[in-house]
């Protein structure tokens, strides 16, 4: 129970004992009127249903963070791909501004009326599925939680909401006064506008080396920020995404079975930055994405040859998790992160069946871990450079390593692996400190996030001399899905696009959304 509610409780028992109310006068008692709960954030739009048409794909986030009264954050400079300017359009499309380059200062405008905001804070947390699942067991109370991403992952909830146990939480409370707004920059002085903000570009716009074709808008977020997205064709999308994801020289089956996975995974996902009114970001927060006109021919045919085909389990488009190479043992989902299992993944030995029957499951023990890691012959995907891989850590090092993760510079003086699952990929992984200093334990996905070095989580351990230790291991990601590395491999081996998704999502239908348009061809400025 929140002191707010208690305070209320010890308030309205001293009038009603005064006053001397019997039983049935208090039962025919209107409610006492409650103050109306303050809201989380300032609301942002929601972005439309992402369906199979449009994507809302963040370019830039966060843009003007830091703005003061006197200074603005770094400039936005945008800047056509082609002779035909850029037009700038209001909320209610007119055209504000045209030209080859726009360029957008920041300043702090106050608000007519102060907002006062109160939220309860999970996290920060390693990732979208950690977060989505502690937001889950909030919503499951009939509490409103919503996952946010002002820095790291947190899951955001009514200052009533009840406590989690287990979950550490803090209480936040403040007063918005001002607001973040874009200034368009001119030879004769900035002009404040208010956002959303719609930008066309005939011919593209340049971006971090590469062009984007648009339509464009610049909005606000949930933090006071401002984020520039790109509202894409989902098929386009794919272009941006399968090259980056697997390379393009990848088999033409492979690059199939990849271009279903990004299209599943992209509309199952497209709830992920729904605080900040768009879909996705083009990072490895999510896919990465960037110029579609870089995508080969081969790509193009791939994206084509599954236009609209997404896999469905249960009527549904799965989580479509993937990684880069498995090590030859795929991991369940709850080995990767905090949340529920999924049934089509599930952990197995990836390989031949001379491979399958040398690989008994569960590999939970460091030795029979150590074994899986000296073998290679038979795997799926064994090419693969991080396939197997060895990493040294210093006790400064690792001291480092938790203090950039805000868990103090204490030296530490043992590690150890607590838990492990079933495929041998570490659950839980400890670490003893020098002066006092609390034990820390990194679990599941936040392993790699502070320990950046480690391709994965599928390692032994062994002391290197004073107060060093050795990490050996094998794999690059989290293991859970598709391997790429084997996916090439098995398309090296004639295997087809649909027999390869079987073989890491068992149990999940190949099922078209309905016809997608035809994308058409990028024109190169």
């Amino acid at each position: 129970m929140s002191g707010v509610r208690s305070l209320a409780h010890l308030l309205v028992l001293p009038v009603v004992a005064t006053v001397g109310c019997r039983a049935q006068d208090l039962k025919s008692m209107p409610p006492a009127p409650q103050a109306p709960a303050l809201p989380t954030h300032r609301a942002v739009p929601a972005p439309p249903a992402a369906g199979q048409a449009i994507l809302w794909v963040s370019l830039a986030d966060h843009l003007g963070r830091g703005t003061q009264a006197q200074r603005s954050a770094p400039l936005l400079t945008l800047t056509s791909a082609g002779p035909a300017p850029l037009q700038l359009l209001d909320p209610s499309g007119t055209v504000v501004a045209d030209g080859p380059t726009l360029v957008f200062s920041w300043r702090l405008v106050p608000l007519e009326s102060p907002l006062a905001v109160a939220r309860r804070v999970a996290g920060p947390l390693a990732s979208f599925e950690s977060a989505e699942r502690l937001a889950q067991r909030w919503r499951d109370q009939g509490v409103e939680a919503k996952v946010a991403h002002p820095d790291e992952w947190e899951v955001w909830a009514p200052a009533d909401a009840p406590d989690l146990p287990g979950v550490p939480l803090r209480d936040v409370t403040s007063t918005l006064a001002a607001e973040v707004r874009p200034v368009l920059e001119g030879p004769e002085g900035g002009r404040t506008l208010q956002g959303p903000l719609q930008l066309q570009a005939p011919n593209g716009l340049r971006w971090k080396g590469g062009v984007m074709r648009g339509p464009f808008r610049l909005q606000a977020d949930a933090y006071g920020s401002w984020t520039l997205l790109e509202q894409v064709p989902v098929e386009r999308y794919l272009e941006g995404v399968v090259p980056h994801e697997i390379g393009a020289g990848s088999p033409p089956a492979a690059l199939q079975a990849q271009a279903v996975l990004a299209r599943t995974w992209a509309l199952a996902n497209s709830h992920r930055f729904a605080i900040d009114g768009y879909h996705l970001c083009s990072d490895t927060q999510c896919q990465v994405y960037s110029d579609p006109r870089q995508a080969s021919a081969s790509v193009r045919e791939a994206i084509r040859a599954t236009s609209g085909e997404v896999l469905r389990w249960e009527g549904q488009p799965i989580h479509a998790v993937y990684h880069a190479t498995n090590g030859g043992i795929s991991a369940s989902a709850e080995e990767a992160w905090a949340m529920d299992p999924l049934p089509y993944v599930r952990v197995q030995p990836d390989g031949s069946q001379a491979w399958r029957d040398a690989t008994g499951l569960p590999l939970q023990s460091a030795e029979s871990l150590r074994s899986l890691l000296q073998r290679r012959d038979g795997a799926y995907g064994a090419g693969h450079p991080r396939f197997r891989w060895t990493r040294s850590y210093s006790a400064g090092q690792l001291a480092q390593a938790l203090a950039a993760a805000g868990k103090g510079n204490a030296l530490p003086t043992k590690v150890s692996v607590q838990d492990r699952g079933p495929s041998g990929r570490v659950l839980a992984l400890a670490i003893e400190r020098d002066g006092g200093a609390p034990a820390v334990v990194l679990r599941l996905d936040a392993i790699r996030r502070t320990l950046r070095r480690l391709p994965s989580t599928l390692f032994v351990l062994r002391p290197e001399g004073a107060r060093a230790w050795q990490f050996q291991g094998g794999g690059f990601g989290h293991g859970v899905g598709l391997s790429q590395a084997g996916a090439i491999d098995l398309a090296g081996r004639g295997w087809n696009a649909q027999r390869i998704l079987e073989h890491y999502y068992p149990g999940t239908q190949l099922e078209p959304l309905r016809q997608a348009p035809p994308v058409p061809p990028v024109q190169a400025p």
